[in-house]
């Protein structure tokens, strides 16, 4: 009897890759892609990471302050602290030691954590970033009647204007005032003392001044 002839069959994929792999090929790749799927987590750690190393650099010093504080306030050592910025973000002109800023009076209201620069605080360059003048200066005067200063906020236009006694005084005082600021200092007979303080050319500061220290001055709003 003539001996049957084996035909080969051709080999499916699987034994193709079991042959590639050899006889241990799944655990093999199961090992490649448990190694693939770790080098995937450690690239997405490294863009993550990227963002803050661009900012690497020198660093500097900068003044925030520890809480929400108002304008008028007149910062002490509990209301600030020293805090290391790259020199990329840190602000323009930004204070870079406490007793920098001790005893100075805040412009404007700040937040926690906001770095104080010099147009926060009262000074010569506030006074020229408000009134939008180089040659601004600002003179403090205290209101006839102290509750108008709770109409007041930084950045107002206002009049400012006497009760004038005598027929010599122009009553406007000045004219397109700017307001830097409104400070409680006290009380007075019963009520809050506000000094409000504002902006005002040279020429018409000098006499805003002179007057309300011996008549009662007030401002009307724009």
């Amino acid at each position: 009897m003539p001996a049957i002839r084996k035909t080969a069959i051709t080999p499916l994929l699987t034994d193709r890759l079991r042959g590639l792999l050899g006889a241990r090929g799944w655990p093999r790749a199961l090992a490649l892609r448990r190694a693939f799927a770790v080098l995937l987590v450690m690239l997405a750690c490294a863009l993550v990471l990227r963002p803050a190393a661009a900012h690497d650099g020198p660093a500097g010093h900068v003044v925030v302050t520890t809480h929400d504080l108002p304008a008028g306030h007149t910062l002490t050592s509990a209301d600030v602290a020293v805090r290391t910025l790259p020199v990329g973000l840190r602000p323009s002109a930004a204070l870079n030691s406490v007793a920098a800023a001790v005893g100075r009076v805040l412009a404007s209201t700040v937040r926690a954590g906001e770095p104080l620069t010099d147009v926060r605080l009262l000074g010569p360059a506030d006074t020229t970033l408000t009134a939008g003048d180089p040659r601004a200066e600002a003179v403090p005067v205290r209101l006839a009647d102290p509750s108008v200063a709770d109409l007041l906020r930084p950045g107002l236009r206002v009049d400012v204007i006497t009760a004038a006694t005598d027929h010599a005084t122009d009553p406007v005082l000045a004219t397109d005032a700017t307001v830097i600021a409104v400070r409680d200092t006290g009380r007075t007979a019963g009520q809050q003392d506000r000094l409000v303080l504002l902006a005002l050319p040279a020429a018409s500061a000098t006499r805003v001044a002179a007057i309300s220290l011996r008549q009662p001055v007030t401002v009307t709003l724009r």
